[in-house]
């Protein structure tokens, strides 16, 4: 674990210092989770996903639920069928 010392601006700003910076990959702009506790603040990077990863996953979440409605015998011509008739309520 490394530790360094910083030092607070009258506007409430700590500069994380530039070893750990490299170390996390953060630049200008990253985000970050501010954790309060008793005994002080801890900062955790948040992984922002991009546009590719995003679209991966959801891909992947549309073919489990297709698998999954496939292995219970749901059609696509059911799926219609219930989505007429649920609109027609």
């Amino acid at each position: 674990m490394d530790v360094e010392v910083t030092r607070m601006s009258s506007k409430g700003q700590i500069v994380i210092p530039m070893r750990m910076r490299k170390r996390l990959n953060a630049g200008e702009g990253t985000l970050f989770a501010v954790v309060g506790t008793d005994e002080g603040v801890m900062l955790k990077k948040v992984h922002t996903p991009s546009q590719e990863e995003v679209w991966a996953h959801l891909d992947s979440i549309a073919k489990e639920a297709g698998a999954l409605l496939k292995k219970r015998g749901m059609t696509e011509k059911k799926l219609i069928e219930i989505a007429v008739k649920a609109r027609g309520r």
